[in-house]
């Protein structure tokens, strides 16, 4: 993980009959996993370990690139709210 060397034991894990599985990211899963998010039964908060705007992207990849350092687990970009901008109507009174 982050580019770093795990040392696995085997003389100590076959005993244990351990499964050691490795590979990339798999995106079949993300259908179901945005569901869980958006129904509220999963919590992704504990995950997001640092929050940059946006307009910081690069930070952000630099931050991730160094995760052993920063100890970066998920970044998330933060998009700037919206503001919305209402025309004045005329004749309309301004509480």
């Amino acid at each position: 993980m982050h580019g770093h060397p795990a040392t696995l034991h085997l003389e100590r894990l076959w005993i244990r009959d351990v499964t050691i599985m490795t590979g990339l990211v798999h995106t079949f899963s993300t259908p179901r996993l945005l569901e869980l998010i958006s129904n509220g039964r999963l919590d992704t908060t504990p995950f997001a370990t640092h929050r940059f705007p946006l307009g910081e992207t690069m930070a952000a990849y630099d931050t991730f690139a160094a995760a052993a350092d920063t100890n970066a687990l998920k970044v998330v970009l933060e998009a700037e709210p919206a503001v919305l901008e209402v025309p004045e109507r005329e004749g309309a009174a301004v509480a």
